[in-house]
């Protein structure tokens, strides 16, 4: 993106950006086609709905939902899980469509572009005229789309969603009225709905030191964007530091595995100078040239700032798009440099180390080799374990990527409807369907006043039924009965069978299942 401008009171201006939106990209990639307008699919990733189709909006989906919850209110609800590969590999062709008409082009995410407006419309006309040929070139590959102006690529994204040209200086008065879980930070929107703070426009007019008292650094960079500014201040290239990556094969390669391992280090290599310089970059250009000559190159952008691992992700994803395209295959002569360009440079922010943190070798040999499964398995793959506040045992257990923050949940609550000491030692991966008879073989109900209606005697597994000796509860618990499409009225109790056995059962919606077993 070129540089920035400043304003009256010295705050950095941001360029003008027009943003390409490929609606419902994830579920585009997962069919290899467009969804057709009564077909209800979802695509999730961690529980949770991260794209879904027309039909599926219809019907009351929205993403971030539980996909039980999207489930029950679309019948015949189709659900693919994610594949970013997948998605990177599929949108080159866009990407490339789009790259002939603006001298510099960055991929957001699949399904997001993201160019400088300014030089581009003066070539083209205007910036009327140069969304009409954008508009054109996606929709010659296959593919609708939706185009965004504003100053700044925060406010170009949202203007995309809204088909909107946002005039110059006007991205802070457009952003006011859209609704702050529309922020980069959900943690933090989340915080601010609860606060009473609704809007972006509430959240920009918040005094900046007041912000950063009470939010920190990460609610900082949201009031900037709120504020139609840039995320963090670029600063220039330093000159007497070479910040750009290499690495050159004796061999050349027409298959992309070897450049996956390449790109890792290559990435290591790229944060160390950053860092060695006190710089991190949020754009990252991924360049390779081939034996006969030619070459190829494409400019990725992160939300926040690149990580080892994000560089490497996105690597590979490119990687592996071009060896879909054939880019490098025996008639090129294979890849023989593999370059990675730091842009959108921005001082580090650093971080804040404690006595508690251990030894440092040892540290980085373990993100090094976390890094090197991200390489391969994506993003996603390696986890951490962690115990957080919550009401079952299964929803106490956090699965969060490796690095990343996690969504903390207080482990002292409140929490209406925990379930009482002592804990399951044995929890399902998933639920675990049952049938809780009475004596006359009629399933238990529960009232809702937390009442069972009759007596349990027979519990039916899935290796056959066993008598029910003893039982207790059952407790109520109502989850966010605020929000009506997430909202579940639950009982739990615990149970002692025949065998010995002691049980954790629940019922949703008079359906039983299994959720522990306590180790007797």
């Amino acid at each position: 993106m070129p540089r920035t401008r400043e304003d009256v009171h010295g705050e950095a201006v941001p360029p003008r950006v027009l943003a390409v939106w490929v609606p419902d990209w994830p579920v585009i990639a997962v069919l290899g086609a467009e969804p057709g307008p009564d077909r209800p699919v979802v695509v999730v990733e961690r529980g949770r709905v991260l794209a879904a189709s027309a039909a599926a909006r219809r019907g009351g989906v929205r993403q971030g939902q539980k996909v039980r919850s999207a489930q029950s209110l679309v019948a015949g609800l189709a659900v693919h899980e994610r594949r970013a590969d997948t998605e990177a590999g599929l949108f080159e062709p866009v990407a490339d469509a789009v790259g002939v008409l603006a001298a510099r082009l960055e991929v957001v995410r699949p399904g997001m572009l993201a160019l400088p407006a300014t030089g581009a419309a003066r070539f083209h006309g205007g910036e009327d005229a140069l969304a009409e040929k954008v508009v054109d070139a996606v929709e010659a590959v296959g593919h609708a789309c939706r185009i965004g102006l504003a100053d700044g690529l925060f406010a170009a994204q949202l203007a995309a969603r809204a088909e909107r040209v946002v005039p110059t200086g006007e991205s802070a008065r457009f952003l006011a009225a859209i609704p702050v879980s529309e922020l980069t930070e959900p943690k933090l929107a989340e915080l601010l709905g609860r606060l009473g703070i609704v809007t972006i426009g509430q959240f920009a007019g918040l005094p900046v030191g007041s912000v950063a008292d009470r939010f920190g650094r990460a609610g900082v960079v949201a009031h900037r964007l709120a504020r139609g500014l840039e995320a963090r201040p670029v600063v220039a290239r330093p000159p007497e530091v070479r910040l750009t990556v290499e690495q050159r094969f004796d061999q050349p390669f027409t298959v992309m595995e070897p450049l996956v391992f390449a790109a890792r280090a290559l990435a290591e290599r790229l944060h160390a100078g950053l860092a060695g310089a006190g710089l991190a970059c949020g754009r990252v250009e991924i360049e390779v040239e081939c034996a006969d000559g030619t070459g190829a190159s494409r400019a990725w952008r992160h939300e926040g700032l690149l990580s080892v691992g994000a560089v490497a992700e996105r690597t590979r994803w490119q990687l592996q798009a071009w060896q879909q395209r054939q880019l490098f295959d025996e008639t090129s002569g294979g890849v023989v440099v593999l370059r990675l360009v730091p842009d959108g440079l921005v001082r580090d922010p650093g971080r804040q180390l404690s006595l508690a943190d251990g030894d440092q070798e040892a540290t980085e040999r373990i993100e090094r080799a976390v890094a090197r499964v991200r390489a391969i398995l994506g993003h996603t793959a390696p986890v951490t374990v962690e115990l957080a506040g919550g009401r079952t045992p299964a929803d106490r257990i956090v699965r969060t990527p490796w690095g990343d923050a996690h969504r903390e949940r207080r482990a002292d609550g409140p929490w209406p409807g925990r379930l009482p000491a002592p804990s399951p030692t044995r929890v399902p991966a998933g639920p675990v369907p049952v049938r809780l008879l009475d004596a006359e073989g009629r399933e238990v109900e529960v009232t809702a006043r937390a009442e069972i209606r009759s007596t349990p005697a027979r519990l039916v597994l899935h290796s056959g039924a066993v008598e029910v000796t003893g039982w207790a509860g059952p407790w109520p618990e109502q989850e966010r009965w605020w929000a009506p499409d997430e909202a579940r009225r639950t009982a739990r109790m615990q149970v002692t069978v025949a065998d010995g056995r002691a049980l954790l059962l629940a019922v949703t919606g008079g359906r039983w299942r299994l959720e522990g077993d306590y180790d007797t």
